[in-house]
């Protein structure tokens, strides 16, 4: 097979040259066939004479229009050559002794193309998470094909700088060292100070690297090329640093070693601006979560309380459905279990609200009547259009053992396991919270003897959907007859149980939020303390 370069004249033709015959294409049938087998891969045409004729737009797009060469290994395999790098290539025979040259592998088996590189590292920049991890997965690549040596620097507190490096020999490394004024190390200066739209590549003189702190300095020194590119701004915080690549050898990419540099910075310095917005934004979460989440229940004498509580999920660790019991001064405590309308950081938000609100009134208003009107009253106010279902109720152990009493608006009716055998269902009249200003609240005194459990719960549990069959729900059915089976039961075995069928029932289904909450009536403190 003949085998030469493209001529002066034809760089990539898409048509045949005009009124030239040996340059036509065959019409036959079976010529078509062959050729439209792989044009989704770049396809090259070659004449008898071994001159390229035509080319397809992958391989258009692939050579960018310049005139690569064809060389056969085979009757069936070689390689196309372009701008230095070679391309692996089947050979297939076409009628009137033209071929086919189909290109078999968009990277260049002499070195990885910037292109692959860059989009084989894209996914793991951004599945990077953190600051550390993202710096620490930029060395890593750079390592991998960019340099021998690599340096990650990010400016830290106390005038520091903090490292993560990577090379080909030794395992990673981190630390932080001291920053290095900028009448020593200009060109690292200037590249941390830096604000471009293209970073740009500079070369690290020697006397430059010997002013760095020696964990640095003797890494760098043995390596002949030392470059440094800026990872550009982090979204309003400052500069997130630079990565120093050293190497040995020639650069991987050729003369595209730049551009690859240049691009795979801007590539790292955006997965590290998410990185540090993503931090921002968990901290912040944290910080919500630590006002919205409810407080572990006080000590009352001759009362204990237990939980179950459970969003469904989101970026907050609260939802709509809440709990809260405050201490009293007279011994006793207040407590209310509720259910805002809505899902995910809107509910969350109004639950804190209800919460708070709820906290605040209780200093001055212990009427249970009183408290569900005024917080009606500041829902409405509010103007959300929100509204809130929740029972609200006080305890107080006295001699004959606790008193609840309890007020509802619009919530599932409280249901008390006795110790005797038994379960009653507290029925409370009441209307929504945050709808009506002629809204109605009543109340209702109860006693529980030593033993029972009362149990408050929100919708999460009676309308769980099965897992298997959704349209079937937990129902409040299921509910009573899991609660008459707990008799004699501790309120943490009763809350045991509950969380236990419900969590069968949902099996790896979703669900929503759900909150429960039992008030036990435990020994007299008298008697406990004999």
């Amino acid at each position: 097979m003949v085998s030469r370069p493209a001529p002066a004249s034809t760089s990539l033709p898409s048509e045949p040259s005009a009124g030239a015959s040996e340059g036509a294409l065959p019409e036959s049938g079976r010529f078509w066939r062959e050729l439209l087998e792989d044009v989704r891969d770049a396809v090259l045409v070659q004449d008898v004479d071994g001159a390229l004729r035509w080319s397809n737009p992958a391989a258009r797009e692939l050579f960018g229009g310049g005139r690569p060469v064809l060389t056969a290994e085979g009757p069936e395999v070689g390689y196309v050559e372009h701008t230095g790098r070679r391309f692996p290539a089947r050979i297939r025979t076409l009628p009137g002794g033209w071929h086919a040259w189909t290109v078999t592998s968009a990277v260049a088996a002499d070195g990885p193309r910037v292109d692959g590189f860059l989009a084989a590292a894209a996914p793991r920049l951004a599945s990077a998470r953190g600051r550390h991890g993202t710096a620490k997965v930029i060395a890593e690549l750079a390592a991998a094909e960019l340099a021998d040596c690599v340096f990650v620097l990010l400016p830290t507190t106390r005038g520091r700088w903090e490292w993560w490096s990577c090379d080909r020999r030794t395992s990673h490394g981190h630390g932080r060292i001291r920053r290095v004024p900028a009448q020593l190390a200009p060109v690292l200066a200037g590249t941390f100070a830096a604000t471009p739209e293209e970073p740009e590549v500079k070369t690290v003189p020697e006397e430059e690297v010997a002013t760095l702190p020696a964990i640095v300095a003797e890494r760098l020194a043995v390596h002949p090329s030392v470059t440094v590119v800026s990872l550009g701004l982090d979204g309003g915080a400052g500069v997130t640093g630079a990565v120093v690549l050293a190497r040995r050898g020639a650069p991987a990419f050729g003369e595209d070693h730049s551009r690859a540099v240049a691009e795979f910075a801007r590539a790292a310095g955006t997965a590290l601006a998410n990185a540090h917005r993503y931090a921002r934004q968990e901290e912040a979460t944290r910080g919500l979560e630590t006002t919205l989440r409810p407080t572990a229940p006080p000590d009352v004498p001759g009362v204990k309380f237990d939980v179950w509580y459970e969003p469904s999920g989101g970026l907050l660790d609260v939802g709509g459905d809440f709990y809260d019991v405050l201490p009293r001064e007279d011994g006793g405590a207040t407590f209310v279990l509720g259910d805002v309308c809505g899902k995910g950081a809107e509910a969350a938000a109004l639950t804190g609200r209800v919460r708070q609100t709820i906290a605040a009134l209780n200093l001055v208003e212990q009427d249970g009547t009183t408290l569900l009107s005024l917080l009606n009253a500041l829902l409405i106010s509010g103007g959300s259009g929100r509204f809130a279902t929740l029972v609200l109720g006080s305890v107080l152990t006295e001699a004959d053992g606790p008193a609840l009493t309890l007020a509802s608006g619009g919530h599932p009716a409280p249901l008390v396991v006795r110790r005797r055998g038994g379960v009653d269902e507290i029925t409370l009249p009441g209307t929504l919270v945050g709808i009506s200003p002629q809204a109605r609240f009543a109340e209702t005194t109860i006693r529980l003897a030593e033993g029972d459990v009362c149990l408050l719960y929100t919708d999460g549990i009676t309308e769980a959907r099965h897992h298997e069959r959704p349209s079937d729900l937990f129902g409040d059915e299921r509910l009573r007859e899991l609660l008459i089976g707990c008799r004699g039961l501790s309120g943490r075995e009763v809350v045991r149980r509950v969380r236990s069928a419900v969590r069968e029932w949902l099996g790896s289904g979703t669900h929503d939020d759900i909150a429960v909450l039992a008030i036990e009536a435990t020994a007299p403190p008298s008697r406990a303390a004999d």
